[in-house]
């Protein structure tokens, strides 16, 4: 008797399978374009990276589109932009996180509240580190990853402190300066004469503008550019909030500055320069 042969239908990939064959071709592309010193044509890159000339093509688009890849000189590709500008993005995060984490710890240990590194990111700050214990006395509301306008925070003000007077009137015209709580700055002669106040002390202030019940202070973090890359911050319930935390919080910020290469005078820094 004669088994009887059973045909198996191939198996079509599902659609997170081609997904994720798309993405390993990109990064091999992406991977071929960072070995070459100059610009490369199609043909070199399909070679290269073992790919169908059709297949690298629509995938050097669609990275294009991204400005991942830059197309030039008549179908030659070069890595894009958009790389350096993740690239400097991540530099500035992990070295400015690495780099305060212990002061941060100490900062909490001298005050017993919660402290938090932040970074500018379009018109909204991002918590990216934070230190704090149970004796900071409130909970934590704002994750790391966690985005609050620049306007209603004392980090973001900092960045508008340093922004153009013309960057700051955008700023309140593209947002119409929305509030949160009944002591929110929503209009833009209050929040200039708050921006003066930060330049004129070299700290900025959040009198419960973003939650009630909740104060902070911060004091810039420079680059060795002089560049402010970060906020550093001191969050507390209204009621525990401390004048003389105000001198700890800046020299603070100064010291991780000065780890990132930013030489300032002690006569500076306390001018807010």
């Amino acid at each position: 008797m004669t088994a009887k042969s059973s045909i198996v239908p191939p198996v079509k990939p599902s659609s997170s399978d081609i997904t994720i064959q798309v993405l390993e071709r990109a990064m091999k592309l992406l991977d071929v374009l960072a070995e070459q010193d100059e610009p490369v044509s199609l043909k070199e890159i399909a070679a290269l990276s073992n790919l169908h000339s059709s297949t690298a093509h629509r995938i050097l688009n669609d990275l294009a589109a991204g400005r991942y890849v830059d197309r030039v000189n008549n179908g030659m590709y070069q890595l894009g932009m958009r790389l350096l500008e993740l690239g400097s993005l991540v530099k500035d995060r992990l070295n400015v996180r690495e780099i305060a984490h212990e002061h941060m710890q100490t900062l909490h240990r001298l005050t017993g509240q919660t402290i938090n590194l932040s970074i500018q990111q379009g018109d909204d700050i991002v918590y990216i580190d934070r230190a704090w214990s149970e004796r900071s006395g409130m909970q934590v509301v704002r994750a790391i990853g966690g985005r609050a306008p620049l306007h209603l925070t004392s980090v973001g003000k900092l960045f508008l402190a340093a922004a153009e007077p013309r960057t700051v009137r955008a700023y309140a015209l593209r947002t119409g300066l929305g509030g949160t709580t009944g002591n929110s700055l929503t209009d833009l002669d209050r929040l200039e004469k708050e921006l003066a106040f930060v330049r004129r002390h070299g700290y900025a202030r959040d009198n419960e503008e973003l939650e009630l019940g909740v104060r902070c202070i911060s004091a810039g973090i420079f680059d060795d550019s002089g560049k402010l890359v970060a906020g550093l911050s001191i969050s507390s319930p209204s009621e525990r909030m401390r004048d003389e935390w105000v001198e700890l919080l800046t020299d603070t910020a100064a010291r991780i500055s000065a780890d990132l290469g930013y030489e300032c005078r002690r006569e500076e820094h306390k001018a807010g320069r």
